[in-house]
């Protein structure tokens, strides 16, 4: 590893890009180089490009305040040749955002990526660092495809499956779960809003997110699959059906999951379940990367806590990276039924990719 690697955010004035800005303002291994957007934010100050749109809680970083912003597409080589990687979150056509990453992964930059354009590309990782990291071993080939040394594209998932795939990875590695329905309670800043610029959604509840319920029901059998050859092949293994609601919360989606086991499969109890949960450490727990939350799945006991986990106090737990479980207990239609909830814009979206550079970081990927 270097001591300290230069980054790119590619989409920068967005939520995600802003998100992004607070995580690696003060990151310990990687320093802001480029900030870019598009065409209509390029050529201007970063605080002048982003105005009001600016939404986080805290001021925009002194160190990128001034930084001129690139345009993303016509400098995209120049970019790629200023920096160690980028990191996508640009709002644009999915096909346009496909040739754009590999763009940069073609100019020899490593794309760490918030956007679902390349999510079920064969050869393109789709990571929860700690549940599949080891789809990292498909780089090779997909930098073979791209004709590549360095570049390579990898992505994270939905930020709605963070909510609750992890908790039922864990159960799953275990004892195989056969089928599981899921509804997702989203908040608006999923979709880039804030209550200012959303009052609509004030006192109000939309029980449709386009394209969510097709993401929740078809991204973890990627997550959940084995590299054979040249991809990765999707795992036919586990069923999930989903509903996915918009409501007026401002950060953190919350799920509901009923899930039954395998046949054949001996149920575990309430309690080991519980403690399979509290004891699971993955790869960032065991290399101490800097943004992994010291506890992966934060356990709320159905007899202790039966109101929780609640958004205002889950959603920052570790930082806004730890997942939250609770109200975990048998159903009469399935075999067991949970609540679960992560932060969507940091574990679920820029935190989620920040984590996964940092593992792409120790495994050597951005050398």
């Amino acid at each position: 590893m270097k001591e300290k690697y230069d980054v790119g955010i590619i989409g920068a004035t967005g939520m995600v890009g802003q998100r992004f800005i607070t995580l690696l303002s003060d990151h310990p291994w990687y320093n802001i180089k480029v900030l870019a957007a598009s065409p209509r934010s390029a050529g201007k100050a970063y605080r002048d490009a982003v105005g009001r749109k600016w939404c986080m809680d805290t001021e925009i970083p002194a160190d990128v305040a001034g930084m001129t912003v690139m345009n993303a597409q016509d400098d995209a080589e120049k970019i790629a040749g200023m920096v160690d990687f980028v990191f996508c979150a640009v709002d644009m056509k999915k096909d346009e955002i496909k040739a754009l990453e590999e763009r940069y992964a073609k100019a020899e930059c490593p794309v760490v990526s918030n956007n679902s354009a390349h999510r079920h590309t064969p050869d393109v990782p789709m990571i929860i660092p700690e549940i599949n990291p080891q789809h990292l071993e498909i780089i090779p080939a997909q930098r073979k495809r791209l004709g590549t040394k360095r570049g390579f594209i990898a992505v994270k998932s939905n930020c709605s499956l963070q909510s609750y795939l992890p908790a039922m990875a864990v159960i799953n590695m275990k004892y195989p779960i056969d089928r599981a329905i899921v509804t997702t309670y989203q908040a608006i800043s999923g979709a880039g809003k804030t209550f200012e610029t959303w009052p609509e959604m004030v006192d109000n509840l939309i029980p449709y997110i386009g394209g969510e319920e097709d993401k929740s029901e078809v991204e973890p059998n990627k997550i959940l699959g084995i590299i054979e050859g040249n991809e990765i092949v999707p795992s036919t293994e586990l069923a999930i059906e989903c509903q996915t609601y918009r409501v007026p919360v401002s950060n953190g989606h919350t799920a509901a999951i009923f899930f039954s086991f395998k046949d054949g499969v001996q149920k575990p109890s309430v309690e080991e379940i519980e403690q399979m949960w509290r004891d699971y450490k993955g790869e960032p727990q065991k290399l101490n990367l800097p943004h992994a939350p010291k506890q992966f799945i934060y356990v709320h006991t159905e007899s202790d806590e039966p109101d929780q986990p609640q958004i205002n106090t889950a959603r920052t737990i570790d930082g806004g990276m730890a997942i939250s479980c609770g109200r975990l207990r048998k159903s009469t239609q399935f075999d067991y039924k949970m609540v679960s909830m992560s932060h969507n814009t940091l574990r679920g979206a820029a935190g989620g990719a920040v984590l996964l550079a940092e593992l792409l970081t120790v495994k050597g990927y951005m050398d």
